[in-house]
């Protein structure tokens, strides 16, 4: 735990130092971080969240033991030592249940909260702020706060049971839209500075107030909005000028740090600004999964180029049918006419379509592509042509896997450099 725990005392030292929290589930993701991992010796932070990831299974099926199952695996595969693996539960709290009454929501929550903690997920991002039937949309923070101690006093329960790490803890929830905006942005406001300090101090007090003293020395992050965001069509980057109020406010959290959600496409200097300021803890998701996607497309067009018989990008089309067959993940958030919605579909920066490459259609579509460019050499001017920056794969056997890891690789390179690892 001490990647963790160093975090606010590198800081207060004058060396701040960041951690980069990989939010996805795909298997070429996970593995890309692993690998990092293993090679820079830094530690790897893969999150979950209480949609995706439940005690009921989640948007994709899996109990957090069985997430924690598939990431120790791919560490193994991947030869990145185990100890430097860290799980952490995003968001968990009532949201996937918030249109039940609040006792029957905070019920699920806290069984989600002990699969999660039972699993060896050590970092727990605490969020009761939804509303459940019946109430406001967002509770203010006495409200979320109760709720949230609630939330811990299982997590350290649960923990001790287990017999393994006591939790560190995440709190605070004022974060951009899941997965990015729907529209264009000029600029986000940071979160006023007054809010994070109150937030802070009201959960400091109901801790407590409910004995918990030693689980609040283990609070080790706020989450706050430092004025960064993506869109379907734009990012907005972080102003550091305008986030110098917010960040003034650590010197009077002491043990703290930020966490910052939604920094995808900001870039290393961003990044690295970000980190420098105590937005310690980056999360980046749809990033990775839109890089792979860059990826995936450019090895279809160069075997649309180079393999007789393998057709006019049919992983493309398979993808385009998929979505079109199941529109649920992406119909609400793709605004504008059927040709700006075709667009988005495939290219948008908030990247819907991750959530469809594990349907059976697209395993079947990127087996068929990885098989038909498996050891085969590409000339270079295609590569030129289709995924310049892997210039480097050109000319030798093809290896479309490692292809693929490397370029959700080179994005993490960006996300390593800003945290100093």
């Amino acid at each position: 735990m001490d990647a963790l725990d160093e975090l606010a005392t590198a800081r207060t030292a004058g060396r701040p130092i960041g951690i980069t929290s990989v939010c996805s589930a795909h298997p070429v993701v996970l593995r890309a971080a692993l690998r990092q991992g293993r090679d820079s010796g830094a530690p790897v932070l893969i999150e979950a969240t209480c949609n995706q990831v439940n005690h009921l299974g989640g948007y994709t099926g899996m109990q957090p033991a069985d997430f924690a199952a598939i990431a120790m695996r791919l560490a193994d595969e991947e030869g990145c030592p185990r100890e430097r693996l860290i799980l952490g539960g995003d968001h968990l709290g009532p949201n996937p249940w918030r249109d039940r009454p609040a006792d029957e929501a905070m019920e699920e929550a806290g069984k989600m909260v002990a699969a999660y903690v039972a699993a060896g997920f050590s970092k727990i991002h605490l969020d009761a702020s939804m509303g459940c039937a019946g109430e406001p949309a967002a509770l203010g923070d006495a409200a979320t706060a109760e709720r949230a101690v609630r939330l811990a006093t299982i997590a350290e329960d649960a923990a001790r049971e287990a017999g393994g790490p006591l939790p560190r803890y995440v709190i605070g929830t004022e974060v951009p839209p899941p997965g990015g905006a729907d529209h264009a942005l000029d600029t986000v406001p940071p979160t006023d500075p007054a809010a994070a300090r109150e937030t802070a101090e009201v959960h400091r007090r109901a801790f407590a107030q409910a004995g918990l003293g030693a689980a609040w020395e283990r609070v080790i992050a706020l989450v706050v909005q430092p004025g960064v965001e993506f869109g379907n069509h734009n990012v907005v980057r972080y102003d550091r000028p305008a986030a110098r109020d917010l960040v003034a406010v650590l010197d009077g959290l002491p043990g703290l740090v930020f966490e910052a959600h939604s920094t995808d496409y900001q870039g290393a200097a961003p990044l690295a600004e970000l980190v420098a300021d105590g937005f310690a803890i980056l999360k980046v998701g749809p990033e990775l999964t839109f890089v792979l996607r860059e990826a995936l497309y450019a090895l279809d067009a160069i075997a649309s180029d180079l393999v007789a018989g393998y057709g006019e990008r049919p992983l493309k089309a398979a993808m385009e049918a998929l979505m079109l067959d199941r529109p649920g993940d992406w119909a609400r958030h793709y605004q504008g006419v059927p040709e700006e919605q075709a667009v988005l579909r495939h290219y948008s920066l908030s990247d819907r379509i991750r959530y469809y490459w594990a349907a059976p259609e697209a395993a079947e579509a990127v087996d068929r592509l990885t098989a038909a460019l498996s050891g085969r050499r590409v000339p270079l001017p295609l590569m030129w042509q289709h995924l310049p920056a892997a210039e480097q794969f050109a000319g030798d056997p093809l290896d479309p896997a490692g292809l693929l890891i490397w370029r959700v690789g080179e994005s993490l390179k960006a996300y390593g450099a800003a945290c100093g690892r």
